[in-house]
């Protein structure tokens, strides 16, 4: 760090901190602790030392290099002289004069509004809870996970190399299954996980911490376009450890359309129903104890005022354990330990009947012979203090590192055809919020409690659900694009009486992964199918009408629009003034928890990855067991679903 950002420009750093969240006047009539929420700067708040102190973790020798330039053109330019206000218009032309300086000012003042309002200090507090009525994360007793021995290479170890019958590559919703089934049938069964193994005993409480250690790199990931940004699992357990516990069955139009135009025989009929009545009941999914947290229960009041169709959450956790003050933290993992997911079902299952778990280990690529047949696969195993290669012995191959990860590996291996890493589905969600005259406290109970499914199949089979968010400080004062720091004060003063609600979109278009110079997966999405386009418009103008409905004091719309609507204001003219704003880099912040279809099973060689089994069309024994078998977007919250589909891999492989 020394090399490239020195202290004037630490100092230049600290300054455009104070840029972002800055002391400004409070409303008329503010209290005290108001007062001194708005009076609070980043740097008094301890938020500019920790944006310097990640920065180097967050970039490379050359970014950081890149920064220093921008930093030293914003010190020329007067930050850190000029007041605040000024400043911000300095940072306005200079948006408006370069691509890249506006890119590099958009993630620099996204990371610090995550960190002044979601991260912690030494003493693990953060300055502006209290004053947003925010517990903060719960301090509640841990219940620690099953024991889930973890096979790590010796001590004096260059190369380690492993034998076995299966190797499973990820340990999610689909890996776990898997491993599970294969491992009950009497198969050796070796699982490898990029992530670490962090159990309940030791999930990040702050968000911050959790988004670096649980998610794919780190968590708020862009695709390349910037049009959506990507939230995936990166844990053992993938998905099933940070989702939001919904358990949504596939539509019966989507089940039907798979078998018919891909040839995945039994999907629409009573055999597929039994793999989703397994997994289902081996997760414990049902609704028994849903509660219905504020903002889900505007939901349900608005979606009921208008007459649309609405339906409790089935949730995969134990109602005996739940806990209220955990649940609203389950994107950060559950430390009830109530939650159903791979760390407490799957892989304890697989473990018992004799499988190993290797954590913090990458796959590089899949080893075929000269017939093209699995062999096995070559990886890094990495703990941060040592590098060890990895080899891997078998003559199964599962590949169940997610949508995102499953075609890179595919792609260095040369395997898989012409559709590799296309056909990427992301669910494209955006996201209305309102304030409500009674505080919402979004942070407590299920994130998603109801689903509104009127619109789920509404435009030519594709649709959104209507659903609620997690809630927390930090992820929400990111996701406001109003870029005027006393505008973003007064939406986050009242965060605590916020909704937002969100449409998960099934769409009709797509994006793809591809490999960069190093090898690495890169993710495109450019967003440009009109007919999704008009879809996601129309999800915007009924979540406007949800909270009219529901009785929303005033609608916030996140994008950078600055658009407002207050009750007494014309409900269409707003609708259509949100409709209107341009989707992804171009203006509204788009987002995805679910990522589908880069190695997708069909009949058809040059248009799919996998047969309708499962299996490689062009290297027996390799199969993909994860969402990107998919072969289109689903429709509905994923996991079950790919439970469903990789237990029925599972028997195709046991069958094979």
């Amino acid at each position: 760090m020394a090399a490239t950002l020195n202290e004037r420009d630490a100092a230049t750093l600290t300054a455009l901190c104070d840029v972002f969240v800055p002391a400004v006047r409070p409303p008329a009539g503010a209290d005290a602790t108001a007062r001194a929420f708005f009076a609070l700067t980043a740097s008094a708040a301890g938020t500019g030392e920790r944006v310097r102190a990640l920065l180097p973790e967050l970039l490379g020798e050359q970014e950081l290099e890149d920064l220093s330039t921008l930093l030293r053109v914003l010190r020329a330019a007067g930050i850190g002289v000029l007041p605040w206000w000024a400043s911000q218009a300095v940072l306005r032309g200079l948006a408006a004069a370069d691509d890249e300086a506006a890119t590099a000012l958009t993630d620099l003042r996204q990371l610090t509004m995550v960190l002044h309002y979601g991260g912690i200090d030494q003493t693990g507090a953060n300055a502006v809870w209290e004053q947003l009525g925010y517990p903060g994360p719960p301090t509640t007793p841990v219940r620690p996970s099953p024991a889930l021995p973890i096979t790590r290479p010796g001590d004096d170890v260059e190369t380690w190399t492993l034998e076995a019958d299966t190797v499973v590559v990820g340990s999610g919703a689909g890996g776990g299954v898997v491993a599970a089934r294969l491992a009950a049938a009497g198969r050796d069964v070796v699982v490898l996980e990029a992530g670490g193994a962090h159990g309940e005993e030791d999930f990040p409480g702050d968000e911050v911490s959790a988004l670096r250690r649980l998610y794919w790199r780190g968590g708020l990931t862009q695709t390349e376009d910037r049009n959506v940004t990507i939230l995936a699992g990166g844990t053992l357990g993938g998905g099933t450890t940070v989702n939001w516990s919904n358990c949504v069955p596939p539509p019966d139009h989507v089940r039907a359309q798979w078998a018919d135009e891909f040839g995945l025989d039994g999907l629409d009929g009573e055999e597929f129903d039994g793999h989703l009545s397994a997994v289902m009941q081996r997760i414990g999914a049902s609704d028994a104890h849903t509660v219905v947290n504020g903002p889900n229960q505007r939901l349900l009041e608005g979606a009921k005022a208008l007459g649309w169709d609405v339906t409790t959450t089935s949730r995969n956790v134990d109602g005996d354990l739940e806990d209220q003050r955990t649940t609203g933290h389950t994107g950060f993992g559950d430390r009830s330990g109530a939650k159903q997911g791979s760390l407490r079902t799957w892989l304890p299952d697989a473990v018992g009947d004799g499988a190993r778990i290797v954590t913090d280990c990458t796959v590089s690529r899949v080893v075929v012979d000269d017939d093209g047949r699995a062999t096995g696969v070559v990886g890094w195993w990495d703990d941060g203090e040592r590098r060890v290669r990895v080899v891997v012995e078998a003559t199964t191959v599962v590949l169940a590192a997610g949508a995102l990860e499953t075609p890179a590996i595919l792609l260095r291996s040369g395997i898989g055809g012409p559709a590799v890493g296309r056909h990427l589905r992301l669910h494209p969600v955006p996201i209305v919020t309102a304030m409500y005259d009674e505080p919402q406290e979004g942070w407590s109970g299920p994130p998603q409690g109801v689903v509104v499914d009127e619109r789920s199949d509404a435009f030519d089979g594709h649709g959104y659900l209507l659903e609620s968010s997690h809630w927390h400080p930090g992820l929400t004062a990111g996701a406001i694009g109003w870029p005027d720091a006393r505008d973003h004060k007064l939406i986050m003063g009242r965060a605590a009486r916020m909704a937002p609600f969100l449409a998960v979109t099934r769409e009709r278009g797509g994006g793809s992964v591809t490999l960069d110079e190093q090898g690495q997966g890169l993710v495109h999405y450019p967003l440009d199918d009109e007919f999704d386009r008009e879809v996601l418009r129309n999800g915007l103008r009924d979540m406007v009408r949800l909270h009219v409905a529901a009785g929303a004091r005033v609608i916030v719309d996140l994008a950078p629009g600055r658009l407002v609507w207050r009750r007494g204001d014309d409900v269409d003219e707003f609708a259509e003034r949100v409709a209107a704003v341009p989707l992804g880099v171009e203006g509204r912040p788009m987002f995805s928890a679910h990522q589908m279809g880069t190695a997708r099973m069909g009949s058809d060689p040059r248009t799919s990855v996998a047969d309708p089994d499962g299996q490689l069309h062009d290297a027996p024994g390799v199969w993909i067991g994860d969402a990107s078998a998919f072969p289109t977007a689903v429709g509905s919250n994923p996991m079950v679903t790919i439970m469903a589909l990789a237990d029925r891999t599972a028997s195709r492989i046991l069958g094979a």
